[in-house]
């Protein structure tokens, strides 16, 4: 399935600009990736046939009193038909467990950081806004030198600015919002030094 994509060249340029304005007062770098999906949770649906397939048996034999031949036979359609159903993507997306999907948006937000080569850089400070769009999450990860010197609430502040203006259609203009806010942050904790290291783009869609 081709995915449309979440952001318009115009925006990504936006974005671009607004990250290397906030750059210009601070040592710190600034990511923005906005992903698809943090996964595609293949797996889930199989989750959810298998436990229905267990459950099921239990109440047909207790409510229906049919036989177990009967039963296992049921059992097996059920499995087979739950999966197949739950596997179309305009569904699966929609029964995800938070847990499951909350672990792998910050499991894909930590890779995405990695992967912008932040572990080349002695100082570790880059920080990464992560925007998964099925399901929703927003992300904020830190590098170790900015983590070690910044409140945990400070990222959950950022989410926050984010989730509003997405929740109202106005996804990039949240995540303007951040990266003005993260400059502003980092150029206190980390001002400028003229030194400026780029691995990869600074906005990305995955």
């Amino acid at each position: 399935m081709v995915n449309p994509p979440a952001i318009t060249p115009a925006e990504h340029a936006r974005l671009s600009r607004e990250i290397r304005a906030a750059e210009q007062k601070t040592a710190a770098e600034i990511y923005v990736v906005v992903a698809h999906s943090a996964d595609d949770f293949r797996l889930v649906p199989f989750l959810w046939a298998a436990a229905v397939a267990l459950i099921l048996p239990w109440i047909l034999w207790f409510a229906a009193g049919l036989s177990m031949a009967v039963i296992l036979s049921l059992q097996v359609l059920a499995f087979l038909v739950i999966s197949a159903v739950l596997s179309h993507p305009r569904i699966r997306y929609r029964v995800i467990p938070a847990g499951i999907a909350n672990d792998a948006a910050h499991r894909a937000a930590v890779a995405q950081l990695m992967a912008h080569g932040v572990h080349l850089d002695s100082n570790r400070t880059a920080i990464l806004l992560y925007v998964s769009m099925r399901p929703r999450h927003i992300e904020v990860v830190a590098d170790h030198g900015i983590h070690a010197r910044v409140d945990e609430k400070t990222w959950h502040e950022l989410v926050g600015i984010i989730r509003r203006e997405a929740q109202a259609g106005r996804l990039v203009d949240g995540l303007v919002a951040a990266v003005r806010a993260s400059g502003e942050l980092l150029a206190k904790e980390f001002p400028a030094t003229g030194d400026r290291r780029r691995v990869r783009e600074d906005v990305a869609e995955t």
